[in-house]
Parts: C-alpha cells; structure tokens; sequence
C-alpha cells in the first residue's frame, strides 16, 4: 500500500512539473530577457562562423552570367 502511495505521489510531482527541473533562464523577466537574446545571439553567430571556417564568406570570382566558354 505505502509503495503504491509514493508511486502515485511521485507520478503527480512529475506530471505538474514542466520543462527541466533546473531552470535554464532567471525568474526575473527582465534578465531572462537579457539572456535570451543573448542566446539568440549566440546561435546567430554560429552560422556566420561556420561560413568563416569553411571560407564560404569570401567573395565570388564567377562571372554574374554565363558564358558558352568558346570563340566569339
């Protein structure tokens, strides 16, 4: 009986909590805000360095049309 009670007390502490039990974000509305646009920020500045890394931000040397590549 006393197993049963703790397996349903435990099953209606999991199920009202939502989310991680350690919260990512502060209370705080303020600074919650303040770190999610940091965070935002963050994973903006990924793609940017991933382009970086991989040389893909470096200007192109193709022409803008196309060219049939024979005599004129």
């Amino acid at each position: 009986m006393r197993k049963s009670v703790w397996l349903v007390c435990a099953a209606a502490l999991l199920a009202t909590n939502t989310g991680c039990l350690i919260p990512m974000y502060s209370g705080d509305p303020v600074r919650r805000a303040q770190q999610l646009i940091y965070t935002s920020e963050d994973l903006r500045a990924i793609t940017d360095e991933w382009e970086r890394i991989w040389f893909l931000d470096q200007p192109s040397h193709m022409t803008p049309w196309r060219t049939h590549g024979g005599i004129l």
